[in-house]
């Protein structure tokens, strides 16, 4: 057995990249995905150029960290292009902040509520303000949004 795989290494490392890839789809963390991938790349390399067992480790090593820190790089610039409220999942009241809104009810001492969507949310604001002002959400104090004139854009 250790004759053909010596005999023929790039089957050992086709053979490697399948079982991690099979390993990946079973626990799914990500990384066993670049592994399989870089053994793969290394048994076609292996294949049509026949090198040596170090340096097939060699290139396995450097594919893998290689292939992991381009995933790395891709995912950081792809979660700093998301939208801030994207990442507050469960989080409506913040998703909310900065967003205008035109008020269907008077805002009796600050008072009030407003639609928003399909919901109502309580409102307070500095001043008292008419229905059918535009309205922009400053903060969140629990689950009252805090309003205030929306200035003219």
């Amino acid at each position: 057995m250790i004759a053909l795989v010596l005999s023929h290494p790039h089957l050992f490392w086709l053979s490697l990249g399948g079982l991690l890839l099979v390993a990946e789809m079973l626990g799914g963390s990500g990384y066993l995905l670049w592994s399989g991938i870089a053994a793969a790349v290394t048994g076609a390399i292996t294949w049509l150029l026949p090198i040596g067992w170090e340096w097939q480790g060699a290139l396995f090593a450097v594919l893998t960290l290689l292939a992991a820190w381009l995933w790395w790089k891709w995912l950081t610039q792809r979660t700093s292009r998301q939208r801030p409220s994207e990442g507050q999942l469960n989080q409506r009241g913040q998703q909310l902040l900065g967003q205008r809104f035109t008020l269907d009810s008077t805002l009796v001492n600050g008072r009030g509520h407003m639609r928003v969507g399909d919901s109502s949310w309580p409102v307070a604001a500095d001043d008292d303000l008419p229905a059918g002002s535009k309205v922009e959400v400053i903060a969140v104090e629990g689950i009252v949004l805090r309003i205030r004139l929306s200035p003219p854009r």
